[in-house]
């Protein structure tokens, strides 16, 4: 895994980027790429395109890595994830954070690593799909995609959890996201009390306690989904091949946005991934990994490289 950075088009920001590749990859300037973070910090682009992985909310790229190099050694291509505003290396959200901010990193990312497809997942999916919409992408694939349709999911936000993480009463916030997005399995359907008792249990581990760390950059991300809800003919023009693609024990409100756009636009197709949760990506085991690679290399015979679904029998 190599360590490095991309600079923002905001002026002195940056974003921490963890690439994986295949080791026979050279890079654009000719030479060989190893396995270690480059001594200055920085790397070159690769002459092979490459797949930007775009991770969720309420978490760090740590998660997705073992995803992102079982991905890569799938396509025997690089793989590259990166930390969104406000987590680890990677600057702050700025103030006028939107959707717009989110995009634009993107783009700042898959031009340095020379990318030409975006996997991406919840919120990673939403922002990618309004990427797609004005920006060039060969191929993309979302898991869980957190799309506003119609409002639909406006009655998932909850003004406790803004004024509870403004309070710094942070157990009591990740109750009201935890019940809200419904995205912890069973676990969503506690009551309050029950679910602030598992916040604070599981702020004693590291994982626990990063999502109660990063709690205000999630109330910036509902509001951005929020702010660009949008109608089905806002995505009718899409022409990247697209698969979006739900876990069957995933909430039912991602399953539902699949299937609209998808009978939608053309471009899109969709499919449930039978015993996934929400956070497929991060879970262990290559299923899922091989299902995105063979539609990443046109192998699964779901969408014409024209992005015109094919007549199934």
């Amino acid at each position: 895994m190599e360590t490095w950075t991309v600079e923002t088009d905001d002026e002195g920001s940056r974003l921490e980027v963890h690439s994986f590749r295949p080791a026979t990859l050279t890079r654009a300037d000719g030479g060989t790429i190893g396995g270690s973070t480059s001594p200055d910090g920085d790397t070159p682009p690769v002459t092979a395109p490459g797949v930007v992985v775009i991770h969720g909310t309420l978490v760090t790229d740590a998660l997705y890595r073992p995803f992102a190099r079982n991905l890569s050694l799938l396509l025997s291509r690089p793989v590259h994830c990166y930390n969104r505003r406000g987590r680890a290396g990677s600057a702050p959200q700025p103030d006028d954070y939107s959707v717009k901010t989110e995009i634009r990193d993107l783009a700042a990312v898959m031009k340095a690593t020379g990318s030409e497809d975006v996997v991406a997942h919840s919120f990673g999916g939403f922002v990618a799909l309004q990427a797609a919409r004005d920006m060039p992408l060969r191929r993309l694939v979302t898991y869980d995609a957190a799309v506003s349709l119609s409002g639909n999911l406006h009655h998932r936000w909850r003004p406790e959890l803004e004024q509870a993480v403004t309070d710094g009463q942070l157990n009591h916030a990740w109750a009201h996201l935890v019940q809200g997005l419904a995205t912890a399995g069973p676990l969503s359907y506690l009551p309050l009390g029950a679910l602030r008792m598992l916040s604070i249990m599981s702020a004693r581990t590291n994982v626990g306690a990063e999502m109660r760390e990063l709690l205000p950059t999630a109330v910036k991300e509902m509001r951005a989904v929020l702010d660009a809800d949008a109608e089905l003919a806002d995505f009718t023009e899409l022409a990247t091949p697209t698969l979006m693609l739900s876990g069957g024990w995933s909430p039912g409100y991602f399953a539902d946005t699949g299937r609209q756009l998808a009978s939608a636009v053309p471009a899109i197709d969709f499919a449930v991934v039978p015993g996934q949760l929400h956070e497929g990506p991060i879970r262990p085991g290559k299923r899922l990994a091989i299902r995105i690679a063979r539609f990443l290399n046109g192998t699964d015979g779901t969408i014409t490289p024209q992005g015109r679904k094919r007549r199934r029998g």
